[in-house]
């Protein structure tokens, strides 16, 4: 992989994302703000899993560097697919932050309490959401430092 001259390598972002308007909103917000990072999209928690462990169709999958994750979600909730992941001796490294609608404070407990690295509420307003989306892109490339991918 080469670098760009500003030094910042693309980053595998694993968006896990039911909603197909949010879907888009996000996939927008990386293309209008010209973030290099790879998107993928998966929409159930089941997928979302299938997807991490390389199962299935997703035998070649890329392990993701982030993992936007919504809470609710078909088959499998976030909460559930927060938990398989920090449980998880292979996926455990890799940061999770919970992009989701509720403001509810049992949400907002439980998923630090599962071990999510951030959470953030999604703005209704597209330009809000994509300046969230735009943060969340810069802090977890230039700011922090992500483990090597495994």
């Amino acid at each position: 992989m080469t670098v760009p001259a500003d030094g910042k390598s693309p980053i595998e972002v694993l968006l896990v994302e039911d909603d197909p308007g949010d879907v888009l909103m996000t996939q927008e917000a990386f293309e209008e703000h010209k973030l290099r990072n790879r998107l993928t999209v998966v929409s159930d928690g089941a997928e979302a899993l299938a997807y991490l462990r390389r199962e299935g169709q997703y035998a070649d999958a890329v392990t993701p560097d982030l993992i936007l994750l919504d809470l609710n979600l078909p088959r499998r909730d976030g909460r559930e697919v927060l938990a398989e992941i920090k449980k998880d001796e292979q996926l455990c490294r890799i940061p999770v932050v919970v992009l989701t609608t509720s403001q509810a404070d049992e949400d907002i407990l439980r998923s630090y309490q599962l071990h999510a690295n951030a959470y953030v509420t999604k703005p209704v307003d597209f330009e809000r959401f994509i300046s969230v989306v735009r943060q969340i892109d810069e802090f977890f490339v230039s700011v922090v430092k992500l483990p090597p991918r495994g």
